[in-house]
């Protein structure tokens, strides 16, 4: 599909314009947009917060946060699909951490720019 040019009909300057161009992309905005909204549930922000500091388990991750593993295991399956975590294998159990990525990176630090924490030691 053809890219078309968007103006601001009403702009008062070209500097309106050249806003509209440099406008992040449908598909990056849907990606910050999907990330933003599964940070919005207490749950998976938690879960999240753990996941930027360490690697964990399911179980592991249950009991930090007083939750049970299915509970656990369905907000894992939505941070996962919206790329804030990732998942290896070890053995049979998976372990989970924080996708290593920059809005990944910075969500983290705004969180805790936000709550006022710090990262543990």
């Amino acid at each position: 599909m053809d890219e078309v040019k968007r103006i601001l009909p009403h702009a008062h300057n070209e500097k309106d314009n050249n806003l509209v161009e440099k406008m992040p992309s449908d598909d990056t905005i849907a990606a910050v947009a999907d990330a933003m909204r599964q940070l919005g549930d207490p749950s998976r922000l938690r879960i999240f917060w753990l996941l930027c500091h360490c690697e964990e388990c399911v179980i592991n991750i249950a009991a930090a946060t007083g939750m049970s593993s299915p509970a656990v295991s369905h907000h894992l399956r939505l941070l996962k699909s919206a790329g804030l975590i990732t998942s290896s294998r070890n053995g049979k159990e998976m372990y989970y951490r924080a996708a290593d990525n920059d809005m990944v990176f910075k969500l983290h630090h705004t969180i805790e720019e936000i709550a006022r924490i710090t990262c543990p030691e």
